[in-house]
């Protein structure tokens, strides 16, 4: 990585930065899951079904999801999607993963770490976190939320 000087970077236009990192970091990952078959709203449903078991039903899951979404995703495509994989199953009206379904979740899981240690390489946890603050102040700024996910 070629070095610059403090006022040289000073310059630089943060939302040109911002979404680079964005394309980057997110592509990467997208990437990963592909190769499981899953897109990023796949893995949202599996981590949230899967951290608060009998917690969500379609309709409480898609409206904590769509935040987050930049897909136009189509949750119950998505919720019937790893129903008919056999990663997921709803009794009643809540949603329950399979164990084909955490077997799915652990291999997207790998994947995710190894594309998180590829992006963290040469980054000290003191500079992740200086730059998710200055992150978070930014949107905070600018009347968003700076709360965690």
């Amino acid at each position: 990585m070629k070095n610059y000087s403090q006022q040289e970077l000073a310059t630089q236009p943060i939302g040109y930065w911002s979404g680079e990192a964005y394309r980057r970091v997110v592509g990467s990952l997208r990437a990963e899951l592909a190769v499981e078959g899953l897109t990023q709203p796949h893995w949202w449903t599996l981590n949230h079904v899967a951290g608060s078991p009998g917690k969500w039903d379609r309709a409480a899951l898609t409206q904590r999801l769509t935040p987050f979404d930049d897909l136009d995703t189509d949750f119950a495509a998505v919720f019937d999607d790893l129903t008919a994989r056999g990663w997921m199953t709803q009794d009643a009206a809540t949603l329950t993963l399979t164990d084909a379904g955490q077997a799915g979740l652990v291999r997207a899981r790998e994947r995710n770490a190894k594309a998180h240690a590829r992006m963290h390489e040469g980054i000290s946890t003191d500079e992740y976190v200086a730059a998710l603050n200055v992150l978070r102040r930014m949107i905070d700024n600018l009347g968003g939320s700076s709360d965690l996910p």
